[in-house]
Parts: C-alpha cells; structure tokens; sequence
C-alpha cells in the first residue's frame, strides 16, 4: 500500500487570480452572485453553463474589465492578461488582414507606434502556423470563414505571450479540425505555465479542460477536476 501524501509535500501552483465573493449587477438584475474562484498557472479551466448563466461576465472580472458591485479581485500575480473576445465581436468590414489582427497582440509589449521587432514578428509567425493560418496572412477578416476568424482571433491572443490567456467561446460554430487546433494551442500555452480559462459551452472543451466550474443563474453550481481533489477554493454563496 502506498503512504498516503503528506500535504506538505504537494506542490503549490501559484494562484494568477483569486476572487473572493463577487457580486456583479446589470441594471438591476443580478449576474454574478457571490461567486469565489482561484485561477492557477498551468491549468485550463472551463466556465461551463447555459446562456445567462454568467460565464462572460465572470471571463470580464477576471479581465478586470468588468465592474462589481460586492467582493473582492486579487491578481497581485496575475501579470499579463489576454482576452480572446468571440469572432462575432469583429465585423465583416473592419479591413484588418490576419497578419494585422494577430500583430495587434504584440501592441501591449511595443506599443502602437513602435515598429515590430524580429523577435515580434517571430512570435507573430509561430502564433499564425498554430493556427492554421498560415498562407492567409494577407486576408481580410471579411474573406474568411466563422472559423478562420475564429483562430486569427485566438492566434492574436497567443501573440500576446500573456501570464493569463480567457477565452470567450473559443469553439463556438467550429468544426473538428479547427477545434483540435484551439485545444491544442491553448493546451501549449498551459504547458509553459500560462493560466488559461474559457468560457464554454462545448461539451469537447469542457471534457478536455483541467478543471470545469458550472454556472447557473450566476452563482457556482458544481465545480470537478482536479480542483477538488487539490482542495482549492472555488465555490459560491449558501
């Protein structure tokens, strides 16, 4: 029989996010409930639930875009966050070619105005191949298919090279081959030690994810994977 772990001895990932108790209004209606939630490194986290359940909101708290009304935001370790909005958020006629669209994830380290350097553009390329974007780089978003903007909107994410990478519907209207090659950049991204969450109502990313937290009316439904077996704190109010 194998001796049972002492606690001392498990590892502790470090916490990106942490939020204690939020409590987010819309007009009157409640959206976020006394949710608490740890985001850690290396790990990808699905926020799973209908449709008004709260998952875009909780994805903008932790963005810090987001205002609340009650609790707290601590991301003192968060670092750099990236947020990968859903394809439907870029219209057909913003004249942006991918190659635009994925080097505007290097904005936050250049700037606007400075010129790309060769490690950008190096970051750019790789960030285009993992995708599978590559020979569309001078293709208006307008030119592409749901999915191909879908992924130029993930690879400008990867681009940004964030501590932090949230997602909002990263499958949403994808077919298989395009979905593999999501999971499998994120999983990367995971690999080298960036927190990563998305909000999700895709079975397949939900089953492919490290740790699922349900939403329902915007408080914490269920939470499993290895979350619970670590004991870390992600819950929400009685």
């Amino acid at each position: 029989m194998q001796p049972t772990p002492n606690p001392r001895q498990i590892p502790v990932i470090p916490a990106r996010i942490t939020l204690r108790q939020i409590r987010v209004v819309h007009g009157g209606t409640v959206a976020l409930d006394g949710v608490s939630a740890t985001i850690r490194s290396g790990r990808v986290t699905a926020l799973a639930g209908a449709n008004g359940s709260g998952k875009s909101t909780l994805l903008g708290v932790l963005a810090g875009i987001q205002p609340w009304q009650g609790g707290e935001r601590l991301a003192a370790q968060a670092g750099r966050i990236a947020l990968v909005v859903q394809q439907s958020a870029a219209p057909d006629t913003l004249p942006l070619t991918v190659l635009e669209t994925v080097s505007m994830g290097r904005w936050a380290h250049r700037g606007l105005w400075r010129p790309l350097s060769g490690v950008d553009r190096d970051i750019i390329a790789v960030s285009i191949e993992a995708l599978g974007l590559a020979g569309l780089e001078r293709r208006s978003l307008g030119e592409l298919s749901g999915g191909q903007r879908q992924r130029a909107m993930v690879a400008q994410g990867l681009a940004q090279r964030a501590d932090v990478l949230l997602l909002d519907e990263p499958a949403a209207g994808l077919d298989g081959d395009a979905l593999l090659l999501i999971d499998l950049a994120i999983r990367a991204e995971a690999a080298r030690g960036v927190a990563v969450v998305c909000a999700t109502h895709d079975p397949e990313v939900i089953r492919r994810s490290d740790r699922v937290v349900r939403l329902q009316a915007g408080r914490v439904a269920e939470e499993d994977g290895e979350a619970r077996a670590a004991g870390e704190e992600l819950g929400g109010s009685d």
